[in-house]
């Protein structure tokens, strides 16, 4: 196997893990968002746009190697609800992320490919980023309780002019 066909391999196995990430927190986005919970769903929303920023990044890198494309998930969708349980799933993607880019950052240095051992030394730094963002929001979770969350969202609905005042001359 070619030093490029090694990358290619490894790019295509972290971009199944970044389309099954972004899937995941969408998921996650739809349901804290029925469930009034407006901060972690905008997280969650967030960074799942991050995460198909990332996918991009590393096709554009597997297309630039003349390699091909996959398009399939790494997983199946964890179909949880709660808000605790969700934070907790997404630190462990996350987690898992920076372990496996750790991995493929070290195997691209002893192939010789620098711009890809790059590329997984910087979504490691985003991806320790995200797990950051999902472990404040869990300690918050964990202190305050999930009316933390809610109050948070009634309180942006309110400054977003939708604070139940109606009538004329409002």
């Amino acid at each position: 196997m070619s030093r490029h066909e090694k990358s290619i391999e490894m790019l295509n196995e972290a971009l199944r893990r970044e389309l099954h990430a972004s899937f995941q927190y969408m998921y996650f986005h739809f349901h804290a968002d029925d469930q009034g919970y407006d901060p972690l769903s905008q997280l969650f929303r967030s960074v799942a746009i991050q995460e198909m920023v990332h996918a991009e990044r590393l096709a554009e890198r597997i297309l630039y190697l003349k390699g091909e494309v996959t398009m399939e998930l790494s997983q199946e969708n964890e179909y949880v609800n709660s808000p605790a349980e969700m934070l907790e799933f997404s630190k462990k993607l996350e987690d898992d992320a920076v372990v496996m880019y750790n991995k493929f950052a070290k195997q691209c240095g002893e192939i010789a490919d620098s711009a890809t051992k790059r590329l997984f030394e910087d979504l490691i730094d985003e991806e320790e980023g995200h797990y950051d963002q999902f472990d404040l929001q869990g300690e918050h979770l964990e202190k305050y309780g999930e009316q933390f969350l809610a109050l948070q969202g009634i309180e942006r609905s309110k400054s977003m002019g939708g604070g139940g005042q109606t009538g004329p001359g409002v």
